[in-house]
């Protein structure tokens, strides 16, 4: 007999000794107090915790308007959507929604999905699958979500350099007369670095390739509207599909795209994904639609997080805790060992209240293990102070390396 249970344990056991083993927090998020939150221990009892690594990058998922839009249509539909979208769950919710983001993206059409990732394994999927001959020419950095979408599809594929245009022009023109596919980021999230945007669109022009672009980390951050960072270097209209997350700046749950009303019904009518998969409950949908109509004319939100992550970055350099350099929100404390980043996370919390998930491989490259610390407008001067003060401490306590001013 095979001892299944035993293979398993033994790998699990290999992931515990080179430290990257997952722990998942009890936590308990308090409405109107983000980022505190509750730390549910073994033995019963709670702590208090300042949350330092959430995606809820405005703190949309406790604003006033989006619960009230939610509780609205909790009382108004119920609980859940009724079946998929095919088989009775299309709500007037969804209909609403999609037309909101097709008009943040200024696309013609919009398809939500139940996550970003689904929208991206799908979509990506039903693409290239449907495109005879396709070609999919993808960038090292992309999300896991991509990458699993474009691998479905069993559409040739090639992986060009991390931003680096001079390598993607050599796959498109080895690839030649085929329909290709360009799939990128805007903000990428685990070194919080820009995609090059205007120059893979350039190239997408010359060589008739169709672009499409991750906006997972930028929707809600950036741009006038909050319509990414494709809006805020006004490129949104040369790229073929724009898609994004409500999980993140627009404090909900679920993913979409957004192109043109054809490409959106033919993924509608050809992704398994979307085809099979329950609809979103219609208060998600009511929460997600007040958080981007919000964040279409409000501009505290932005303005005041551009401010905590200016304040953040630069008390770190003061204090010489190494961070990598971005132009984004998004702030990646190296530590380069992955014992060493779980220790350190596990200390924080454990002694400071401070919450900060240890990122390892294969989420990053071993070696580079590190802190991913997202600031939100939410965060307080005595936050910052706080988090500061216990890495500098920690930073002595384990003599690792200070930045070089």
């Amino acid at each position: 007999m095979i001892d299944f249970d035993g293979l398993f344990a033994a790998k699990l056991n290999r992931l515990k000794e080179e430290g990257r083993y997952r722990v998942f927090m009890d936590m308990e998020r308090q409405a109107g107090q983000f980022p505190k939150a509750k730390r549910h221990l073994n033995d019963g009892t709670t702590q208090d915790v300042t949350i330092w690594c959430s995606n809820d990058y405005l703190g949309m998922g406790q604003h006033p308007a989006v619960l009230a839009a939610m509780h609205a249509a909790l009382d108004k539909c119920g609980a859940g959507a009724g079946g998929t979208r095919n088989i009775s769950g299309t709500n007037h919710y969804h209909v609403e929604l999609e037309n909101e983001l097709a008009d943040l993206h200024g696309k013609e059409s919009a398809l939500l999905f139940n996550s970003g990732y689904m929208s991206n394994w799908a979509t990506l999927s039903t693409l290239a699958a449907g495109l005879e001959n396709c070609v999919v020419l993808s960038d090292a950095g992309n999300h896991a979500s991509m990458i699993e979408g474009i691998r479905h599809s069993r559409a040739e594929r090639h992986i060009f350099k991390h931003n680096d245009v001079v390598d993607l022009e050599k796959h498109l023109q080895a690839a030649s007369g085929r329909p290709v596919i360009i799939a990128f980021e805007s903000v990428y999230s685990m070194d919080g670095d820009f995609g090059r945007i205007a120059e893979i669109c350039d190239l997408a022009d010359k060589y008739g390739a169709l672009t499409y672009l991750d906006e997972v980390h930028g929707v809600g951050l950036y741009g006038k509207r909050g319509g990414g960072l494709a809006e805020q270097q006004n490129q949104m209209h040369r790229l073929s599909v724009i898609e994004g997350t409500l999980a993140k700046s627009f404090g909900v749950v679920g993913g979409y795209i957004t192109g043109s009303a054809v490409l959106c019904d033919y993924v509608r009518s050809h992704a398994s994904g979307f085809i099979f998969s329950s609809a979103l409950p219609p208060a998600v949908a009511a929460g997600a639609t007040a958080a981007i109509r919000h964040l279409k004319t409000s501009e505290f939100e932005r303005a005041h997080l551009r401010n905590r992550v200016t304040k953040v970055k630069a008390a770190l350099d003061k204090a010489g805790i190494p961070h990598m350099g971005n132009d984004s929100h998004i702030i990646p404390v190296m530590v380069g060992d992955a014992h060493k980043c779980k220790w350190i996370s596990d200390y924080l919390l454990d002694h400071h209240g401070l919450y900060i998930q240890p990122i390892n491989y294969p989420t990053v490259a071993r070696g580079t293990e590190r802190l991913r610390i997202t600031p939100t407008p939410n965060h307080s001067d005595a936050d910052i102070e706080l988090l500061i003060k216990a890495l500098d401490g920690l930073w002595q306590q384990c003599a690792l390396a200070r930045a070089v001013a």
